[in-house]
């Protein structure tokens, strides 16, 4: 074999090898955008199932301020609102018997907690189903009624990628609204979205009692 034949051939290798790289390298890229996207297709999905509606949103960006409130207008791209400015401290995990303020709330979301919230012309009965819930795994959530949401019942949360860097996007705000309870769509929701704020907090930091 002459020097020309088998630098040709050594070529054809070299090519051979670097388009199979590339077609691995975008199967990989391919499998980690279906399985973001099968992630909340099962979310949605499973919502659906249990009688709620599911809005994703573009999280907004979390400043700080002390004095946000109704009144100042923050216009959150959510109601109740999942993502955004909020107050510096966040309120105290627990189940609450009056609303929380919504610009406090957000302030738990960025940490990884979800929030249940409930109007007040939910039935008591799911009312006690929503604390049952609850108490089964109390880390990370916020039960409190919102008086907007008059018959319907709410679950917010917060989320952006494991890969995560401060100053990138925001990552994703979610906010299902149901007309029932019903425990697959909500252990679903709860199990998928806690614990993914920007801000992740380690779960057993985020416990009843604690901000």
């Amino acid at each position: 074999t002459t020097p020309s034949t088998r630098d040709s051939a050594s070529q054809r290798r070299l090519l051979y090898i670097l388009a199979a790289t590339g077609v691995v390298a975008l199967a990989v890229v391919l499998g980690v955008i279906f399985l973001a996207g099968g992630d909340d297709e099962d979310i949605a999905a499973a919502m659906e199932a249990g009688g709620c509606q599911l809005k994703t949103a573009q999280a907004q960006v979390g400043n700080h301020s002390a004095k946000l409130d109704a009144t100042t207008n923050p216009k959150w791209n959510t109601d109740p609102p999942t993502s955004g400015p909020h107050w510096p401290v966040p309120a105290v995990y627990g189940e609450y018997d009056t609303p929380l303020k919504p610009a406090q709330f957000v302030h738990n979301l960025e940490h990884g907690a979800i929030f249940i919230l409930y109007g007040p012309d939910v039935p008591q009965a799911t009312v006690q189903q929503l604390r049952d819930f609850y108490n089964d795994d109390q880390r990370g959530l916020l039960l409190a009624p919102y008086t907007k949401l008059k018959d319907k019942i709410a679950l917010g949360a917060w989320t952006v990628p494991d890969d995560f860097e401060p100053g990138g996007k925001n990552g994703t705000a979610y906010l299902a609204t149901c007309s029932k309870f019903d425990e697959d769509a909500f252990s679903t929701f709860r199990d998928e979205l806690r614990f993914r704020g920007p801000e992740r907090f380690p779960p057993d930091s985020l416990q009843p009692g604690t901000p």
